[in-house]
């Protein structure tokens, strides 16, 4: 009289049918000392046979219901719904009848019963039986239908627990990437080789490029404690690492920015626009002697605010964006910190290619 969707037990069959030798066990005992309390016998072999002959029939009633209900779950009948206590009901009855009839026999074949006892016998097991078959058949199936709730609910806890520690590890590691970008050797090695240009001959502007690396290495390592920073912070890591690029492309580099004032407290995810410029600098004005022009531009859209990187390159697909590259660890974050409000598109118009991170105009 197990309930039939106990997930466990369709897992662990010996599991499953130990618990219901446990109830056949308890129903035998409640039997016993019923009958023992009525007729009061005074003999022990009275009692012993009585408590046999209980066990017997709850065992052939127990393990055929438990089965036929766990068969009816498993096909999804009675799952919901205000029938589904007639439902295991009538099952109950029906197994109780059957049970019955065969525990009688089996009673007859080891002898317990008297053949010509059988029917008295079985008409006597079958209205007795009812009312132990139902008692503990529904309390039983109400006790694992609760349980069961309880373990889907927990299940699901669990689950979700392991989704949101799964996410913040995917922010970590995408802040962490992004920090590892910025102190990529070769940007480094590019930076400091600029620096050292610039010192015997514009010793000024070597300092403030040393100046805006700071800063830039500075904000990376602060991104790590930090799910949103204003837009106004995040153009500032953009212009200086425009800058410190411009130092080593020169005029084969051309940016412009174009935010309006009212747009600058909008949050942001740090290091998300200057992930989409460094995009544009890697594959577009690093690989072209001509260089390229990079526009980054934010507007208000409703209650949406759209940033957008421009730039004069082939342009490229989402879809094909590597495992682990600057952009897939974007997307990644952008999924954690908006869910479905977050979209980032990817648009050519003319000889531009823009990208587009389209955000909820009040992230908090």
């Amino acid at each position: 009289m197990i309930h039939p969707q106990q997930s466990s037990c369709r897992r662990r069959p010996l599991r499953f049918l130990g618990r219901v030798l446990g109830v056949a066990v308890a129903a035998a005992l409640t039997t016993a000392l019923i009958l023992a309390s009525v007729t009061q016998p005074t003999r022990l072999s009275v009692v012993v046979q009585r408590l046999v002959m209980a066990f017997v029939y709850s065992c052939c009633i127990a393990i055929p219901s438990a089965l036929v209900l766990r068969r009816l779950g498993d096909m999804g009948i009675a799952q919901h719904g205000r029938l589904i206590v007639v439902m295991r009901g009538l099952v109950l009855l029906l197994m109780n009848v059957i049970g019955c009839s065969v525990g009688g026999l089996i009673l007859v074949a080891i002898g317990i019963l008297p053949h010509d006892q059988y029917w008295k016998e079985f008409f006597f097991a079958v209205q007795f039986g009812a009312a132990i078959t139902l008692t503990f058949g529904l309390s039983m199936s109400f006790y694992w239908g609760v349980r069961e709730r309880l373990e889907s609910a927990t299940l699901e806890l669990r689950t979700r627990q392991m989704e949101e520690e799964r996410a913040h590890k995917l922010l970590a590691e995408a802040r962490l990437s992004s920090l590892e970008s910025r102190i990529h050797p070769h940007f480094l090695f590019n930076t400091l080789n600029s620096i050292a240009s610039l010192i015997p001959k514009d010793p000024k502007q070597a300092e403030n490029t040393v100046g805006k690396l700071a800063s830039l290495l500075r904000f990376s390592l602060n991104a790590s404690q930090t799910g949103l920073v204003p837009l106004a912070q995040e153009l500032r890591v953009v212009r200086d690492y425009l800058e410190i690029e411009k130092v080593r492309f020169g005029a084969r580099l051309r940016y412009a920015i174009e935010v309006p004032a009212d747009l600058e407290e909008v949050d942001v995810p740090p290091l998300s626009l200057e992930s989409l410029v460094e995009n544009c600098v890697k594959h577009v004005i690093a690989l072209r002697p001509e260089g390229g022009d990079i526009l980054v531009a934010a507007r208000a859209r409703g209650d949406r605010v759209d940033l957008e990187v421009s730039d004069t390159g082939p342009g490229f697909d989402l879809k094909t964006i590597p495992l682990g590259h600057g952009l897939d660890n974007l997307l990644a974050r952008l999924v954690l910190l908006f869910g479905p409000d977050a979209r980032l598109e990817v648009d050519r118009d003319g000889a531009r290619r823009t990208v587009r991170l389209s955000l909820p105009r009040n992230a908090r």
